[in-house]
């Protein structure tokens, strides 16, 4: 008997390759706001001189290639576990190695297979978005070594201006295959006491969600900016 193995579809194998044909540029700024014009930058994340730090998908880990040449980290993990982006990150920035280290994983699985290994984690509209965050900040909170940081930035709404989850719900996003056909994947928009509840339960401390108003783009969103702490002993 002939056995059939399935894989998943890549749904982020679109996302962003327009850009990464024509912008080939280390980015000079890093804004949490969605529309990444406005707002607090760089130093929510704390002083990353000599830190270990990871990037919770990452994409074409533009954000991380920034922190790597600008903020001197001891070395920055861009995790993401699309392998189109992997490939993208790549060719962009492979160059930036060893303190750039682009890893092509399932978030989750990499915070728990590096238990105690980072100081600062951060999600910028990343797998905070696109992960169960029962499962995700857990494994987050293992992940940081003491008095570690979390940073991240999601919606504060629905981009159709529909207001956020009071419980956690996951949204239905349409998505495609590389294939070009229709598939749907899923995100977590949530109010603002949901997240800090979460956080809590996941053992973070100094827990702090604001939200950061909508610009003036196309998309206008607001932001919901979370920042939390694992305990120190």
């Amino acid at each position: 008997m002939t056995r059939v193995t399935t894989t998943t579809p890549d749904l982020w194998h679109h996302y962003g390759r327009a850009r990464a044909a024509q912008d080939l540029a280390v980015p000079g700024s890093f804004r949490w706001a969605w529309d990444q014009q406005d707002g607090p930058g760089p130093e929510v994340l704390g002083d990353l001189t000599g830190k270990t730090v990871a990037d919770l998908g990452a994409g074409a880990a533009r954000h991380a290639a920034h922190l790597a040449v600008h903020h001197a980290p001891n070395r920055i993990d861009a995790v993401d576990a699309s392998p189109a982006q992997h490939s993208m990150a790549t060719a962009l920035y492979a160059d930036l190695a060893p303190r750039l280290h682009l890893v092509q994983a399932d978030a989750v699985a990499h915070l728990r297979a590096n238990p105690g290994a980072y100081d600062v984690l951060y999600s910028h509209f990343g797998a905070v978005d696109f992960t169960d965050p029962r499962e995700l900040l857990p494994a987050a909170a293992e992940a940081l070594r003491p008095a570690g940081r979390l940073v991240f930035s999601t919606l504060a709404h629905y981009l159709s201006g529909k207001p956020a989850q009071p419980d956690v719900t996951a949204a239905e996003v349409p998505a495609k295959t590389p294939e070009g056909e229709s598939a749907t994947m899923y995100r977590w928009v949530l109010q603002e006491h949901v997240w800090t509840k979460i956080l809590d339960q996941a053992g973070f401390t100094d827990i702090r969600v604001e939200e950061l108003p909508a610009g003036a783009g196309p998309r206008p969103a607001a932001t919901l900016l979370g920042t939390a702490e694992r305990p120190a002993p």
